[in-house]
């Protein structure tokens, strides 16, 4: 049976690939092999590894490299450990095709070992584009790496095949995460307010919020400036998500838990929310605000209308229920007054879908379970006429 190694490294991917997860998992021609590395076994970030188990899957192996560091040093030197962890990983699970999701640091280094154990590499949301965050680099340094492709939306296809991958191994699927919108039964608000312990009351949102590594403001004064927005709406019930292992993720994690304190009863903080919880939050609350790529994807299939801020998203496709706004808390107020809007509110349901009808971890199952491997891992690049 075709072996199909999936690694996942943080609370966020493993959410996007669950029905992948399953789809591999429940088909008799295929060994799922599944590796965790990163924030799963931190902690800090939750200990979300013990979710994957919960949920039935059975972890290969555990790949431990995350430093308690979230300075450029630290995150460097996290990376050096995870090449040595993933050498001997693979060197162990002789994997036919090691599949990855986006533009984590943690996924730079999958696709190193990967790359020279000569193990095919099928790369998930590839071609997009994040202008404000390093990983717009490190996304397309993994194109590279990879023999298999699929895209979110055909912008992205196009582009992958500008990198000179060829047009046979790109695939337009669309985004993954939006199988969960369809597949996961989700909860309705009563059970979304018991089981986070919390009422949603008559105006929510929803925010997260992830550091933008090249910005050169200070992410002090950025996080500050969303805190003196969202205190702008003092009658506001707050639902706030902390970020990922990024370059000064732990200072925003740290004011968001200032921020918290300050506003008991009306705030509430969550390392890890998960995916149910998440998407049933989407379908209640008034507007998502933040910079996740959560508020361009999903937030558009339950016509929730996005405050997204700043450059970290830059360059994505954002549909009609996105409205992009600068970091100050001025122009944050103004972007959600905007949302809130009955002129804007009146023009949430007729948006065209951007990524997909929600389908696509079914389609990548079966291209990797049919694909030709044989010679796989050699590439000529393709010329893309002009």
């Amino acid at each position: 049976m075709r072996k199909i190694c999936v690694v996942t490294g943080s609370r966020a991917e493993y959410g996007l690939m669950y029905w992948l997860l399953r789809e591999i998992q429940e088909d008799p021609e295929l060994t799922l092999q599944l590796v965790v590395t990163g924030m799963h076994l931190s902690p800090e970030f939750g200990l979300t590894h013990r979710q994957i188990n919960h949920d039935g899957f059975t972890i290969d192996d555990k790949v431990e490299m995350l430093l308690s560091s979230d300075t450029p040093v630290g995150i460097t030197k996290s990376m050096g450990l995870g090449l040595i962890g993933f050498a001997d990983v693979f060197a162990r699970l002789q994997p036919d095709v090691v599949v990855i999701l986006g533009d984590r640091y943690e996924m730079m280094v999958v696709a190193q070992s990967a790359m020279i154990a000569n193990i095919p590499i099928a790369h998930l949301h590839g071609g997009e584009s994040t202008e404000g965050v390093v990983d717009e680099a490190i996304r397309h340094s993994i194109t590279k790496m990879a023999q298999l492709h699929f895209t979110a939306a055909e912008k992205y296809r196009q582009r992958v095949i500008q990198l000179g991958e060829h047009p046979d191994r790109v695939f337009n699927v669309g985004a993954v995460g939006l199988d969960n919108t369809r597949r996961l039964a989700l909860l309705t608000r009563a059970q979304l307010e018991e089981t986070i312990s919390f009422k949603l009351g008559e105006l929510c949102f929803l925010v997260t919020y992830h550091p933008v590594t090249l910005s050169y403001q200070s992410v002090e004064e950025q996080t500050r400036q969303l805190f003196e927005a969202l205190d702008h709406y003092q009658h506001a019930k707050v639902i706030i998500t902390k970020p990922n292992s990024d370059t000064n993720g732990r200072i925003i994690a740290s004011l968001i838990d200032e921020f918290a304190k300050a506003n008991e009863g009306r705030v509430i903080t969550f390392v890890s929310m998960g995916q149910l919880r998440y998407l049933s939050a989407l379908q209640f609350v008034d507007v998502v605000i933040g910079n996740s790529s959560s508020g361009i994807y999903e937030a558009p299939v339950f016509h929730t209308p996005t405050v997204n801020i700043g450059t970290r998203q830059t360059g994505r496709l954002m549909g009609s229920s996105v409205i992009h706004c600068g970091e100050s808390s001025s122009a944050i107020i103004q972007a959600v007054d905007q949302a809130l809007s009955e002129d804007f509110q009146s023009k949430l349901f007729n948006q065209a879908p951007l990524y997909g009808t929600g389908d696509a971890s079914s389609r990548i199952k079966t291209i990797l379970k049919e694909v030709n491997l044989e010679g796989i891992l050699y590439k000529s690049f393709f010329e893309v006429q002009i």
